[in-house]
């Protein structure tokens, strides 16, 4: 059943900005990229967001994503000193410059995979936990299936090419989202802007992220590129309470990757608006119940809910109630049961659960006599009308 709101409660759960001007479409140099909205899930723009590409450095994110669960089940500690191969110290590309005389810390070796990209760091990370890269590649396997990565297959810990090393953006997407919500205590390692171990790399020690220090609130995450796979981000931003990750790939310069991300972090923040749709309790609507110690229940918000709307709108939204009615007892109170839908110009319909205000029962017999007496009552006019066609 729909039921649509009227003018007057429409209202009083949002102030419609009024507009004259519709907000145009955003349009990206890379070749794949997704911009997603945290503090609402609502995802706001994306491009070839489920195609496995070579995602260089932008894996560590995995590698970084594992050592932190090693962290939160007490496998090791901050201050954990892992060996190093020589398989470690002769790998190329970003390093630490670490070599077979070093112990470095689980500390060091996150701010070294964060800020200067050590693949040397990766490898000590990756057979410091699973006895060898190859063990450990099979491990991110395993973990990413578990944690919803789709389009990811990984072959090494650094993100060094290699056939059918590949991630979608929507994945890199999903792994920072997992990063940033599940371990807040490591996350603030991602905005560090320079480390240098021991001394080793003083020309080499400033993190590659384009995006801090802009000003633009970004903390996050972690640069790419090789050859194969271009320039690539996934990178993050807070202003006040709203939380933007996002993603490019396939870039084919520094310059572009710099300016790619901060329009994307601008457009986000400055093409839409969060605004409170209802408050925790608010009864929306009201459903009828069919046999019920009552005949109808209250709808109401079962938290507060707010929701991004584009800063200019060409149209009002759209409010409606849908569920499936009439509602049969018992209802338990704060049972959902049915959905507030908000049609917003350009933007997918956003589904917001609305719960009973109290519980229902079954009704007793005044309540059943009258049920049948309709049942009677509807079956005997549709006869009527049946006799007289």
């Amino acid at each position: 059943m729909v039921l649509k709101l009227g003018k007057a409660l429409i209202a009083s759960i949002f102030v419609v900005v009024s507009t004259t001007m519709v907000r145009a479409d955003y349009d990206t140099q890379a070749r794949a990229a997704i911009l997603y909205d945290v503090t609402t899930g609502l995802t706001l723009m994306e491009k070839e967001a489920d195609m496995p590409l070579p995602p260089a450095s932008m894996s560590k994110l995995m590698t970084l994503y594992m050592l932190f669960e090693a962290l939160r089940d007490g496998r090791v500690t901050l201050d954990t000193e892992f060996s190093v191969s020589t398989k470690a110290r002769q790998i190329g590309g970003s390093t630490m410059f670490l070599d077979e005389t070093d112990r470095p810390t689980v500390e060091d070796l996150i701010k070294g995979i964060i800020v200067v990209s050590g693949n040397d760091a990766c490898i000590v990370v990756a057979e410091g936990l699973a006895g060898s890269e190859d063990a450990f590649a099979r491990l991110m396997n395993e973990r990413a299936t578990a944690i919803g990565l789709t389009n990811s297959t990984f072959v090494n810990s650094t993100g060094w090419p290699a056939a059918n090393h590949r991630m979608s953006v929507r994945d890199l997407a999903t792994l920072a989202g997992l990063i940033i919500t599940e371990f807040p205590e490591y996350y603030s390692y991602f905005a560090l802007e320079e480390f240098d171990y021991d001394g080793r790399s003083p020309a080499n020690r400033f993190n590659r992220n384009p995006i801090l220090g802009m000003g633009i609130g970004a903390d996050g995450l972690k640069t790419g590129h090789t050859q194969e796979a271009g320039y690539g981000l996934v990178g993050s931003a807070l202003q006040g309470n709203r939380r933007v990750i996002f993603v490019v790939a396939g870039l084919e310069s520094v310059a572009s990757r710099s300016q790619e991300s901060q329009a994307m972090v601008n457009w986000a923040f400055r093409q839409f608006v969060e605004r409170d749709v209802a408050a925790e309790g608010d009864r929306i609507a009201d459903a009828p119940v069919w046999m019920g110690d009552t005949t109808s229940v209250g709808l109401v918000a079962p938290r507060d809910i707010s929701l991004l709307f584009p800063a200019v709108m060409g149209e009002d939204p759209a409010f409606h109630v849908e569920y499936d009615g009439p509602l049969e007892p018992p209802i338990a109170e704060g049972e959902e049961i049915a959905e507030l839908v908000i049609e917003i110009d350009g933007m997918p319909p956003a589904r917001l659960p609305l719960v009973a205000d109290r519980a229902v029962a079954e009704g007793g017999f005044v309540p059943r006599a009258r049920a049948a007496a309709q049942i009677l009552l509807t079956r005997a006019i549709g006869e009527a009308q049946a006799l007289t066609e």
